[in-house]
């Protein structure tokens, strides 16, 4: 008799999104991932990542051993206690010879699906006395938490958009890239109600995205000119008086150093340098104006383009000058759930240093930023002789030969290093150049909870859940007979243990969110180990919800418990948002005077970046519901630009920028603006694996260069609207034979 059939309650863990899923399990292996219909918030909604993850856990590349690197540069399975001895021996000895600052970790974007993975590595490497923690923020939307710290927050916080009768997406797709600045619990359903209840919607971006269906007006903008577009909206704003005048003389500062600075700015200079229509343009500004609650928001295309910060900031200007913040008596759509009990006042917080504090990298004057360490230049220090040199790597979460820019830069300092280890369940492009891989558990096999979605609500408009809810989840399986496979925060305990030092859980940004207990270091027994279940008690001590109350909650709740306003401005209270901080105003100036880098002869085009469905960065794309697909990253151009060049869809062609040479596949996208390529990032591969272009894509960090032009805060380079040019591959190229290597 077969085994039964269980369904279980439980959280998409795949990316960010954290939908409430129902997992069927059959002899204690998953067999199937819905969406569960049930659930309050996410109403049945999975998308084709989460169903994936029965694949995800039997995969047959997926690692059940930690691997070791030997001698010839192969690799062999060791148990994780192994690997842990010598992992922690190999660190004591590096630290000893060379100092603290010779180790360093690497946070990606997969690590914050799972319980105390960051929190325990950044603990750790604090035990050593390093503070060279390097996280994806910095190379993904640095500009969001730079804004943020120049600009002020306001503490009552912004409109969901669930409640919103008028939204600006500039640059984002967030049907595809789940982005919660519509709502992660199904985005397209989200977006097709707001425009049956009546919400107008602005689509910024050089692409017809899916959000473009739903738009009122549609900006097709060149890339990169997104300061310029924004700059021109605010000019509209102050000259034709439909600003919030109530709300800036009583809560800002700086009104008329801005409203000289975009004077240059107008309706048809900004539309001219933007390349859209001048009516367009004023219609969107009038149209946002005229919302009552309303918001603006960017997405990881206009972060990682030049001005990144810049962008952040004026759309934070603008959202303040129209007054697009929760006034006192308002209610709190969501006053928490895994969180502290909310405590919202109407009322700014006065800018903090965006820059210039905590460690100091050797490299390019560069230092700490409000996002964290630059990424960008952490191949550098790698590379760099001399004391305060990098020589051992954590990677945790991340597959940096395929995510970081400047592949040629990532591939020289991973090959310096003294010691390299990488935390991944398959051997990627990253785990094959690492000294030791470390096997962990898949999600299923882990407790969680959505605290991922709630946590960042107050920094940015419309981001967290609009409802106050939550769900845990417990481990619903065990990992494969046979296997040793651990939990992150597991490794990094054992380090410390074996180096006989403290471990706390550290926050990788306590400003991330509302004051909470685990906004502080929150120190373990190094006695007896925890499990993660108290793991989870501890982080989650003294939450307006407690634990123990969504432990009872099979499936996720909305728990409102009454109403909760904002309240008035405290007595004596003289914060006040900032619309003219000197850098960012410097910047505007930069952009009016800057030559006109849009085109040149040698390199017409423009490559921007883009999500692509079915895959979360680097992962997920050897699973079945995209594979079956496709499994490259097709370089996307109007049928007008194929055609000016005689190629057809389905070619071979090389993009090439004066950094580096990448083969793509050419596919038409007639939605998407003349004089553009548009690519997926983190797909492809090492050098070595360019042959197989068609089954793994390509590279585009390739075409990056790190040290040419950089945001001089968070070292992001230009990752997005890169000058390239396009050509048909010369012959052979593109063949297995002769592709480049």
């Amino acid at each position: 008799m077969p085994p039964p059939l269980t369904t279980h309650h439980s959280i998409c863990r795949f990316c960010h999104a954290a939908c409430a899923i129902l997992v069927e399990v059959e002899d204690g292996v998953p067999r199937k991932v819905k969406g569960d219909p049930q659930n309050p918030v996410y109403r049945g909604y999975t998308c084709s990542r989460g169903r994936d993850l029965p694949a995800q856990h039997t995969h047959p590349d997926r690692l059940l051993h930690t691997q070791k690197r030997q001698a010839d540069g192969s690799f062999e399975s060791i148990s994780s206690e192994q690997a842990m001895d010598e992992v922690a021996a190999r660190v004591q000895q590096i630290v000893e010879k060379h100092g603290p600052r010779s180790v360093a970790i690497y946070i990606g974007t997969s690590s914050n699906q799972y319980v105390a993975a960051a929190a325990a590595g950044v603990g750790w490497l604090i035990a050593n006395d390093s503070r060279m923690v390097f996280a994806a923020s910095t190379i993904d939307q640095p500009g969001k938490h730079i804004a943020n710290a120049l600009h002020g927050r306001w503490l009552g916080g912004g409109y969901m958009y669930d409640e919103a009768d008028t939204w600006m997406l500039i640059g984002t797709n967030p049907e595809v890239s789940m982005v919660a600045t519509v709502s992660c619990a199904n985005p397209a359903r989200s977006m097709t109600e707001a425009r049956k209840r009546g919400q107008k919607l602005i689509v910024v971006d050089p692409r017809k995205s899916d959000a473009t269906r739903h738009a009122d007006i549609h900006l097709q903008s060149r890339p990169g000119e997104d300061p310029t577009l924004l700059a021109g909206l605010i000019h509209v704003i102050i000259r034709d008086g439909l600003y919030d005048k109530d709300f800036v003389v009583s809560n800002t500062q700086g009104f008329e150093r801005l409203a000289d600075a975009v004077l240059d700015f107008t309706p048809g200079y900004a539309a001219q340098r933007a390349g859209i229509d001048e009516d367009d343009l004023v219609a969107a500004a009038m149209m946002f104006a005229g919302g009552t609650k309303a918001a603006a928001a960017a997405g990881t295309g206009p972060n990682m383009s030049p001005r990144g910060n810049l962008t952040e900031y004026l759309i934070l200007c603008l959202n303040t000058l129209c007054g697009n913040w929760r006034r006192e008596g308002e209610a709190l759509p969501n006053p928490g759930v895994l969180m502290s009990p909310a405590k919202a006042n109407a009322q700014a917080m006065s800018p903090r240093k965006g820059w210039g504090f905590g460690e100091k990298l050797r490299v390019r004057d560069l230092g700490n930023c409000a996002a964290g360490l630059p990424t960008a230049a952490l191949a550098e220090e790698i590379l760099l002789e001399g004391k305060g040199q990098i020589r051992a790597l954590v990677c945790i979460g991340g597959n940096p030969v395929v995510a970081w820019p400047d592949q040629k830069l990532t591939l020289e300092a991973l090959e310096k290093l003294e010691l390299c280890v990488t935390l991944d369940i398959k051997m990627s492009a990253t785990a094959k150049l690492s000294d030791y891989v470390i096997a962990p558990k898949l999600s299923l096999e882990v407790p969680g909870t959505t605290y991922q979605v709630e946590a960042p609500e107050q920094m940015w408009p419309g981001i967290g859940y609009s409802r106050a809810y939550g769900q845990y989840t417990p481990a619903l399986i065990d990992p494969p007979n046979g296997s040793d496979v651990i939990e992150e925060w597991e490794f990094f305990y054992g380090l410390a243990k074996r180096q006989q030092l403290p471990l706390s859980l550290y926050p990788i940004r306590a400003e991330a969110g509302p004051l909470r207990a685990a906004n502080k270091p929150l120190a373990l027994d190094m006695r007896t180990k925890p499990t993660t279940e108290e793991l989870l008690d501890l982080m989650f001590a003294g939450t307006r919800i407690p634990l123990s109350t969504l432990r009872e909650r099979e499936g996720g709740a909305v728990f409102d418990n009454g109403e909760t306003l904002v309240a008035a401005k405290e007595p004596g209270w003289d914060g006040r948002l900032e619309l003219a901080e000197p850098t960012m105003l410097g910047e505007l100036v930069d952009v009016r005077d800057e030559d006109d880098k849009r085109a040149r002869d040698d390199f017409p085009f423009r490559l921007i970046s883009r999500r692509s469905r079915g895959v979360y960065n680097s992962a997920g794309r050897d699973l079945p519901n995209f594979s079956r697909k496709n499994t490259y990253n097709p370089s996307f151009m109007n049928p007008d630009d194929l055609q000016a060049l005689n190629i057809e869809a389905g070619s071979v062609i090389q993009i090439e920028s004066e950094r580096g040479m990448i083969i793509g596949i050419a596919a038409e996208e007639k939605g998407l603006r003349r004089g553009v390529v548009s690519m997926a990032h983190a797909f492809g591969d090492a050098p070595e694996r360019d042959k197989d272009f068609r089954e793994i894509g390509s590279t585009t960090g390739r075409l990056i260069d790190n040290r040419k032009e950089f945001d001089p805060y968070s070292g992001i380079p230009r990752m997005s609207s890169i000058a390239v040019r396009i050509q048909k591959a010369r012959d052979g190229v593109g063949s297995r034979e002769s592709a480049p290597r």
